[in-house]
C-alpha cells in the first residue's frame, strides 16, 4: 500500500515535470514568433507563461520534499527525485529568460531594420533542445540526452555569428547602436537557454545512469551553468 502510494506520487512528479517543460516550450515558441512581429499582447502572454513556470517550480519542489520526507525512496527513486529538483530550477530559469526577452521585444524603440534570421535559428534550436530533454526524461533515453549537448555547440556558433554582426552595427551606426545592443542581449539570452537545457540533460543522464561526467561535476561545484 505504501509503495503504491509512493509510485502514484512519483507518477505525479513526472507528469508535472512534463507540464512545466511544455510551458517552457510554449514560451520559446511565442518568443520566436515575436521576433518579427512584436506586440504588447504577445509579450504579456510570454510573461504569463514565465510566471507559471515559477509557480510550477514551487509545486514540484513541494512534491519532491514530501517524497523525501514522508517516503523511503530506494537509490534509483532517490536519483530521480534529486534530479527533478535540479531540473525544475533550470526550467524555471528558461521561463525567466523567455520573460526577459519578451520585455525587450515590448520596447517601442526596438524597430531597427535587422534581419532576425539567426535569432530565429537560435530560438528553433533551443526549443528543440528543451523538447529533447523532455523526451529523454520520459523515455530514459541516453542518446537523446547526449544529443542536447551537441546541439548546444550549434547555439554557441549562432551566438558568435550574431555577436559579430551586431557589434559591426554598433560600430558603424550611431542611430541603431542602442537597438543593436538589445538584439545582442536577446541572442545572449538564447545562449543561456541552451546552457540550461544542457544542465537538464546532464541531470537526466545522472537519473538514468547514476553517474555524472567530470565536466558536469565541475559545473555543479561552480553552481551550474547560469
Amino acid at each position: 500500500m505504501v509503495r503504491s502510494r509512493f509510485m502514484a506520487q512519483m507518477e505525479q512528479l513526472n507528469t508535472e515535470l512534463i507540464v512545466m517543460g511544455t510551458l517552457c516550450e510554449n514560451a520559446l515558441e511565442k518568443v520566436a514568433a515575436a521576433l518579427d512581429n512584436p506586440s504588447d499582447e504577445v509579450s504579456r502572454d510570454i510573461i504569463i507563461l514565465s510566471k507559471k513556470t515559477e509557480e510550477k517550480e514551487r509545486e514540484l519542489e513541494n512534491i519532491c520534499i514530501n517524497l523525501l520526507l514522508k517516503q523511503q525512496p530506494v537509490a534509483s527513486d532517490l536519483r530521480q527525485i534529486s534530479s527533478a529538483l535540479k531540473i525544475v530550477t533550470d526550467m524555471r530559469r528558461i521561463g525567466e529568460v523567455a520573460g526577459n526577452i519578451a520585455e525587450i521585444l515590448s520596447q517601442d524603440n526596438l524597430r531597427m531594420d535587422y534581419d532576425t534570421t539567426i535569432l530565429k535559428q537560435m530560438a528553433a534550436v533551443t526549443k528543440k533542445m528543451v523538447s529533447n530533454t523532455l523526451d529523454a526524461f520520459v523515455k530514459s533515453d541516453i542518446r537523446t540526452a547526449q544529443q542536447v549537448e551537441r546541439d548546444d555547440d550549434q547555439v554557441d556558433e549562432l551566438f558568435a555569428q550574431s555577436k559579430r554582426e551586431l557589434i559591426q552595427i554598433i560600430r558603424n551606426s550611431q542611430d541603431s547602436g542602442e537597438q543593436a545592443i538589445d538584439y545582442l542581449m536577446i541572442a545572449k539570452y538564447f545562449e543561456k537557454v541552451g546552457d540550461h537545457a544542457v544542465n537538464i540533460s546532464q541531470w537526466v543522464l545522472f537519473m538514468i545512469t547514476g553517474t555524472l561526467e567530470e565536466d558536469s561535476i565541475h559545473d555543479i561545484l561552480r553552481g551550474g551553468r547560469s
